[in-house]
């Protein structure tokens, strides 16, 4: 009997310390544009041995928060290795939408400064240890659906971007063969901040480019349909938008074969 149950007390303390060894961890990194100082999230699952290829996390206008951090770890328990960028400087988000709106507006307002700090995310998700370097993709949320997808359109190397309730319009728009990524569009058919003509304009935008592209509508679901926090914020606010699971899940369940056939090729 002492035999047992010192083997089975033996068995439990290993379960114990793999499970311990195999969580999700996570670091801040920083990283700059220009005189700009970024602080980014980093999430990787370190029982995997070797590179994996990385995902850029790219956050709603409301900043680098505990939401696209929670993202961010579920790209890691994919497998991959993920990096929640930042894209305002210093880490910084608000739960206000007007001061949101401030610094979204000074960035998105600036193709420029947009441009530069998705490339400065990008260099330094490849800079990672746990990083293969020549697989890289990239999601986003809402404004960060945006910024995901203007770096398709200027042909970033990029195996794969996926937009999950994004802005989908854009002055600089993809030709013939610009566009080297598998582009995956998630929408709420619902959403009052993209009219259906900014849909449209993207699905002839992405035909034209000659894009591996594929949308997906939600009939009836709105705008921030993966973020559970978003009801509260619209009772809050007053602002139209929505969480939906059944979106939610569906699109997380769509963009797992897209990952990995993308870093396949």
């Amino acid at each position: 009997m002492k035999n047992i149950a010192a083997t089975f007390l033996l068995g439990f303390v290993a379960l114990i310390t793999l499970n311990t060894h195999a969580a999700i961890q996570t670091k801040e990194v920083t990283y700059k544009a220009g005189d700009t100082t970024l602080k980014g999230f980093v999430a990787w699952d370190d029982a995997i041995k070797g590179k994996t290829p990385g995902v850029i996390v790219a956050h709603e206008f409301w900043g680098l928060n505990d939401y696209a951090r929670e993202r961010a770890k579920k790209i890691a328990g994919l497998g991959y290795t993920a990096l929640a960028l930042d894209m305002y400087g210093d880490g910084k988000w608000s739960d206000h939408p007007k001061e949101a709106g401030e610094m979204f507006n000074a960035v998105m307002g600036d193709a420029a400064v947009r441009t530069a700090r998705f490339n400065a995310a990008y260099e330094a998700l490849k800079q990672q240890p746990t990083v293969d370097a020549s697989h890289i993709g990239a999601i986003g949320y809402c404004m960060g659906g945006a910024v995901i997808l203007q770096a398709a359109r200027a042909g970033t190397d990029l195996d794969v971007v996926a937009s999950f309730h994004g802005a989908l319009g854009a002055k600089e728009r993809a030709t013939k063969g610009d566009i080297k990524a598998k582009v995956l569009v998630f929408n709420g058919e619902a959403d009052s901040f993209v009219p259906a003509e900014q849909v449209a304009a993207l699905k002839q935008e992405m035909k034209d480019a000659g894009a591996d592209f594929t949308y997906v509508g939600y009939p009836g679901v709105k705008h921030s349909f993966t973020n559970p926090n978003a009801d509260k914020v619209a009772k809050e606010f007053g602002m139209d938008i929505g969480y939906d699971a059944k979106a939610d899940a569906d699109s997380w369940s769509k963009l797992q074969p897209a990952l990995k056939a993308a870093f396949a090729k």
